[in-house]
């Protein structure tokens, strides 16, 4: 195997590697052993659907209902990009029996479309319109990993974790706000047996490129000056300025996000204290930083005398706060990709890391909102949260209380 993300490698007899599959897949499923026939991101992803425990002869949830669909769909950042999708996509979809398929960053499936016959069978595995493909309800599947690893994956009939999905082979590849970065969602191509080809898995990888390639042609100009800055979910953040993608180091990073929170600007003693634990930092350390940080914005975005950015900044964290204010919980959640430059260890930073968490969290758990609740403590950091979960617990169906409830009590065993 060449390509660790194509499913099958040249000359491997479909039929044959199923079997194989199949074979591993109860191994994994009652021994949790996994058998040397499982690539490494299957084997990975049947690991994070264990531990989400996920049922193997489960179905992934409707969670939009067709009135909360289409005002959904239709102001979703995607939604621009799906003519373009389905002129590359639908023909290729229809003539092959395959079904294309686009969902939203946290696997819920807005668009199915394609062959009538691939419809009517995929609509008994709930691959419809509303249902939620993310991993941590419905195992492995190609959009629903695509968005867990954040990159284009092809997944082969066993390789599903779900039983009832595992006739169906299915390539996917996440879409990107082309200014932030975020992951928006993903395209996906699923369908038979022919779909296990490298071919299929560099289509939809195409196909995600030139969507956003269509939404930044489409997305609005920023005010003039902003300085559009992403720093969730990452160490290093991500900072556009006059149409330029800047990526930062760890430390400018720190400036940057403490200079947005105090537009007045800072003097260089106030800048030492919120960005050192260590009081014996010297002034001149500082300064190398941001004569550093200055040749890199350019000379009339980085004043001094205080310290300050001469532009508005749009910052993704000021964009979960602003909503959260407003009463907008979902809408706060799907910017909250993340915690505020996880690694980093300065003061100012860890005091707003911290209060955007809790804020995050008190909102999740006070709106009760299953989908919302799922979507956190199945997260890399909310993996972990007892609160969330025990919240999780209550706001589930009665069908599905007892999953949570034993996620609960391993996790209760594991912190003492």
């Amino acid at each position: 195997m060449t390509d660790p993300w194509v499913a099958l490698a040249a000359g491997t007899d479909p039929g044959r590697q199923y079997r194989r599959l199949r074979d591993a897949h109860e191994v994994f499923i009652t021994a949790g052993r996994l058998e040397t026939s499982v690539r490494p991101v299957v084997g990975a992803s049947w690991r994070r659907s264990a531990r989400a425990r996920v049922s193997p002869d489960g179905t992934a949830p409707i969670e939009l209902g067709s009135e909360d669909l289409g005002p959904y769909r239709e102001g979703h950042p995607l939604a621009p990009a799906m003519p373009l999708i389905r002129e590359l996509m639908c023909a290729y979809a229809t003539d092959g029996e395959h079904l294309l398929a686009v969902c939203d960053a946290h696997g819920r499936l807005l668009w199915v479309e394609g062959h009538a016959t691939a419809r009517r069978a995929a609509s008994r595995m709930n691959f419809v319109e509303g249902a939620r493909w993310a991993e941590s309800v419905a195992g492995t599947n190609a959009p629903g990993t695509a968005i867990a690893v954040n990159r284009p994956v092809q997944v082969f009939a066993a390789e599903h974790f779900l039983r009832p999905v595992q006739p169906w082979t299915c390539a996917a590849a996440p879409l990107h706000d082309p200014c932030t970065g975020r992951v928006l969602g993903a395209v996906d191509v699923t369908g038979g047996d022919r779909l296990a080809h490298p071919h299929s898995l560099a289509f939809v990888q195409a196909v995600a490129r030139a969507a956003e390639s269509q939404l930044a042609l489409l997305a609005p100009s920023p005010a003039d000056g902003t300085l559009r800055l992403t720093a969730l979910g990452r160490d290093e953040a991500l900072l556009v300025a006059a149409g330029r993608r800047v990526r930062l180091s760890r430390r400018h990073s720190e400036l940057l996000v403490t200079l947005a929170r105090h537009p007045e600007g800072l003097g260089g003693d106030e800048l030492l204290v919120e960005l050192h634990e260590d009081e014996s930092v010297a002034p001149v350390t500082l300064r190398a930083e941001l004569s550093r940080l200055r040749r890199l914005l350019g000379p009339d975005l980085l004043r001094s005398r205080p310290y300050r950015i001469a532009v508005p900044v749009d910052a993704d964290f000021d964009t979960v706060l602003r909503r959260l204010e407003s009463g907008a919980v979902a809408s706060a959640f799907d910017a909250y990709t993340g915690p505020l430059l996880p690694g980093s260890r300065a003061p100012s930073v860890v005091r707003l890391r911290r209060r955007l968490d809790e804020q995050v969290r008190a909102a999740l758990i006070a709106r009760g909102d299953p989908a919302l609740l799922a979507d956190w403590v199945h997260s890399s950091w909310g993996e972990n949260d007892l609160p969330v979960w025990r919240a999780l617990a209550s706001a589930v169906p009665v069908d599905r209380r007892a999953a949570v409830l034993a996620a609960i009590g391993a996790l209760e065993a594991e912190q003492g």
